[in-house]
């Protein structure tokens, strides 16, 4: 019997079947078994009428949508599938980029303060054979998901939101004026559709046709007291050379009731990668070493699962008029981050007004709308920096190869200082940061990696760093248009401030300091 299966079998609420059962869905996606459904069509006929201005399917990161808009005036339902309930593990994220929900009006300032449950300072960055590297106020922040979740919940209503809890998409029909979505138990007329539902949404599952994700994050990770440390935390870090043609990184920080930690790998979908069984079966063997602790002394309160896709063609643009994809269903987030809530925060002010603007002026067509989720050249050059954290399952490569070149760059973005580092770690990728660090970077570190990498992934990225730049460039003069944008119409300045926003997020302008 394995060390997971001991371990996880004596855990309440079917901890190991739950797992398996993930993995069955894991194996599914690596030999490409996964069902396409077809639960959107399309019709040239009139619905006429709607009962909504959107309707909202997926409420766990749909409701910090949801909410907003509402508050705007417009006419909102949102779509659960079970109860509208935050998990009890905490969301991590900075302590700026919460800023937001002020800004939106969603919470007060003492709200924010009472759904923060951990603070902590400070992190470390550390790979296996160099100098530990001590950051403050990056990702120490944990957002306590039921509190949050619950007031945005309370307010959504208290502003005139309908909450359909357990209640399930089933399917979608696109008219020439509107989209009539049906549950099972109620049908929803809406001029807008706002897909919420996550990675595996059954409409980007239709849209993507079973393609193979490009990159995989496979994380595994639990939630235990007994720690004899519990004050500091760990943004990335790892302890052992690359193993079963992965490099095992972690994570860690404190809870509310106990120490999170995460071990998490790079990978892409080839069917003979590990099981996350496996994975949790190494999590469990390497943990002691990581936490200088014996697993007899921890108590563990939960266990954490799951597989994250990433794909080269993101975000995700729908083939259909009147339906959004946000969160991780647009598949908007980096490959080398979880995207959820961090990936949803970030961008909701942005989505709130061109939503709101979406509307207002009837810009719902796909061409339209897909100006939502525009190309970022800062996401579109961290597949380079996946692929170097990665091994492909065929090729072999010195075990030291991820750590040394780890190593190397981030001692360079140490000497440069908190405005390198610090949006890099926020997965913030700027031109000036990366100007900076690259040509520092000792090239005896970078020439092993370019046989996995390739040249027409180099060649790639080099098109996207170029982007970057002239992304930065164009957000300056974009935003010298102000005085002449305000004489244009309201279609005219939807697309003008949609290229504005564009040229801001994809540049890492956003980035809060």
């Amino acid at each position: 019997m394995s060390l997971a299966e001991q371990i996880l079998a004596r855990q309440p609420d079917n901890v190991l079947e739950r797992l398996r059962g993930a993995d069955k869905f894991w194996t599914a996606l690596r030999s490409q078994q996964m069902q396409v459904p077809q639960v959107v069509t399309k019709t040239s006929e009139s619905l006429e009428e709607t009962d909504w201005d959107l309707v909202i399917c997926g409420g766990t990161l749909g409701i910090l949508l949801g909410a907003a808009l509402q508050k705007l005036g417009w006419r909102v339902a949102l779509l659960e599938r079970g109860i509208l309930r935050g998990r009890e593990q905490e969301w991590n994220i900075s302590r700026q980029e919460l800023a937001t929900f002020i800004e939106l009006e969603l919470l007060t300032e003492a709200e924010l303060e009472q759904a923060i449950a951990t603070e902590y300072n400070p992190a470390r960055i550390g790979f296996l054979g160099g100098k530990d590297i001590w950051v403050r106020d990056v990702l120490n922040i944990g957002v306590d998901p039921i509190f949050l979740l619950d007031t945005l919940k309370r307010k959504f209503l208290e502003y005139g939101g309908k909450l359909l809890e357990n209640t399930s998409f089933k399917t979608a029909t696109i008219y020439s004026d509107g989209v009539l979505i049906k549950t099972g138990e109620i049908d929803l007329k809406t001029s807008l559709l706002i897909d919420a539902m996550g990675h595996f949404s059954p409409i980007v599952k239709q849209a993507r046709q079973g393609r193979k994700p490009d990159g995989i994050c496979v994380v595994v990770g639990s939630c235990a007291e007994g720690y004899n440390q519990n004050e500091t935390g760990d943004l990335i870090y790892s302890f052992t050379p690359i193993t079963h043609q992965c490099q095992y990184f972690w994570e860690a920080f404190p809870a509310r009731d106990g120490r999170t930690t995460y071990m998490f790998s790079y990978l892409d979908a080839h069917p003979e990668r590990p099981s996350l069984e496996f994975f949790m079966d190494e999590y469990l063997r390497l943990l002691p070493e990581y936490q200088k602790i014996e697993l007899a002394q921890l108590d563990f309160k939960r266990f954490l699962f799951g597989f994250f896709p990433a794909y080269r063609q993101s975000p995700l643009h729908l083939p259909f008029d009147r339906i959004l994809p946000v969160g991780d269903s647009s598949g908007g987030q980096s490959p080398v981050s979880f995207g959820g809530f961090g990936a949803m925060v970030r961008h909701l002010q942005r989505l709130t007004l061109g939503i709101d603007e979406a509307l207002k002026v009837g810009s719902l067509q796909s061409k339209d709308l897909s100006l939502l989720q525009p190309y970022q050249p800062n996401i579109s050059v961290t597949w380079l920096f996946q692929q170097t954290m990665s091994v492909r399952i065929d090729r072999q490569v010195n075990p030291q190869q991820i750590n040394n070149l780890m190593n190397g760059v981030f001692a360079v973005m140490d000497r440069l200082g908190d405005d390198v580092i610090k949006p890099f770690l926020q997965d913030v990728i700027q031109f000036t940061p990366l100007a900076k660090t690259l040509p520092l970077v000792n090239p005896k570190l970078v020439l092993p990696i370019l046989p996995q990498v390739g040249i027409n992934s180099l060649l790639n990225w080099s098109v996207h760093y170029f982007n970057l730049g002239l992304y930065r460039s164009l957000y300056s003069l974009g935003k010298l248009g102000q005085p002449i944008a305000d004489r244009l119409s309201p279609r005219q300045k939807y697309f003008y401030h949609r290229w504005l926003d564009a040229w801001k997020y994809g540049c890492g302008a956003d980035y809060r300091d």
